[in-house]
């Protein structure tokens, strides 16, 4: 079981994203706004952090910037999480140094999969 927090300011994507999550047995904070993410994930420092880049407050970018400018943080696994068009939203996560993107809408057949893929992924570069 991991702990996931997902900052997604629409509260349907944010729903379904923590339902699928919870049915493969993983904890979910959800957060709707670029500060309440940032404040969750440095009280909680969770396994993975989904990051909506299109947030009303604080842009994805910059709370993927912040978190990975804290060095007790910078392991975790950030993905963006975003209906951006693809090509743009990989040159971002390219950028900001994401592990990955999972583009929205969600398919909810292969979602926790991906999500899963990131956490096996995470674990096997940092096995000791």
């Amino acid at each position: 079981m991991a702990l996931i927090v997902v900052v997604e300011d629409n509260i349907h994507n944010a729903r379904m994203a923590a339902k699928l999550l919870r049915l493969g047995g993983h904890k979910v904070i959800l957060a709707e706004d670029g500060e309440v993410g940032l404040t969750s994930v440095f009280e909680n420092h969770p396994d993975l952090v989904l990051v909506d880049l299109g947030l009303p407050d604080i842009d994805g970018q910059t709370v993927i910037a912040l978190i990975r400018q804290q060095a007790t943080l910078d392991h975790i696994p950030l993905v963006a999480f975003t209906a951006w068009p693809e090509e743009t939203a990989y040159q971002i996560a390219k950028a900001y140094r994401c592990d990955g993107v999972i583009m929205k809408p969600i398919n909810t057949r292969t979602f926790r999969q991906q999500v899963e893929s990131y956490l096996k992924s995470h674990a096997l570069q940092h096995q000791d």
